[in-house]
């Protein structure tokens, strides 16, 4: 690896704060998902009716997208979390594309936070940068 490509060691003050931003916005939706999936109002029945997904699954799912939205948050294992939460909105990908959502505006949403997601974890966390080289050099 050479000096150009190599990640940097210590991210920013800016870039860490905008990181934390992304984040945590991120963080904020994820949670706020994953307690719907754990009360199940309404609005979640009636998603879950919708996709096909049995209600009784609404508890795994909300504790597993829970465990992978903590693991993002905590800076040691932010990148497994977003690993995790990649490949979470990967089965929300493919539950949209199953029913046919509308392309841009359901079906390739998860995909528009998969990319946040990632931005975060780039911005606050410099080793990330090693995982997409071709970044640094824009």
């Amino acid at each position: 690896m050479t000096a150009a490509t190599a990640p940097q060691a210590v991210a920013t003050k800016g870039q860490l704060r905008a990181g934390w931003i992304v984040s945590s916005l991120i963080a904020a939706f994820m949670l706020f998902d994953a307690i719907g999936k754990l009360l199940k109002p309404k609005a979640v029945v009636d998603a879950f009716a919708q996709t096909g997904w049995p209600i009784e699954t609404s508890i795994p799912i909300g504790i597993i997208l829970l465990l992978c939205t903590v693991a993002f948050v905590i800076p040691r294992t932010s990148i497994l979390g977003a690993v995790l939460l990649t490949a979470y909105l990967g089965g929300a990908v493919a539950t949209n594309m199953r029913i046919q959502n509308p392309l841009f505006s359901h079906t390739l949403f998860p995909v528009y936070f998969g990319i946040l997601i990632w931005i975060g974890v780039w911005l606050r966390e410099p080793l990330s940068r090693s995982v997409f080289p071709l970044v640094n050099r824009l």
